[in-house]
């Protein structure tokens, strides 16, 4: 699988690794990886991720959602320098903790 979730022992923190491309095709991979869970934190792993587009933004948009919008606590981690220009420049550093 190229989307994995693994959750935490206390079942507080959810993380989800991307591995590969991180673009539509990933879209029911990724939403089925978090939608049985309503954690307190999740963390989105891009370490393994080599590519992100358009519809990526959307599926953390979507996930973000899903987390409590506003109230929700996510943080993506593990980003290139390139995917970190892509996400500053959607404003998304706003919306997300990106390491």
């Amino acid at each position: 699988m190229s989307v994995v979730s693994e959750v935490s022992q206390d079942g507080q923190k959810l993380t989800i690794s991307i591995k590969g491309r991180f673009d539509f095709g990933k879209h029911q991979e990724f939403c089925n990886s978090y939608k049985d869970y309503k954690p307190n934190s999740v963390v989105v792993d891009l370490k393994e991720a080599t590519y992100l587009d358009s519809s990526a933004l959307g599926m953390l948009l979507l996930l973000r959602d899903h987390a409590g919008g506003e109230e929700s606590e996510i943080s993506v981690i593990n980003s290139s320098m390139d995917v970190r220009k892509i996400l500053a420049i959607s404003n998304f550093d706003k919306l997300f903790d990106i390491t």
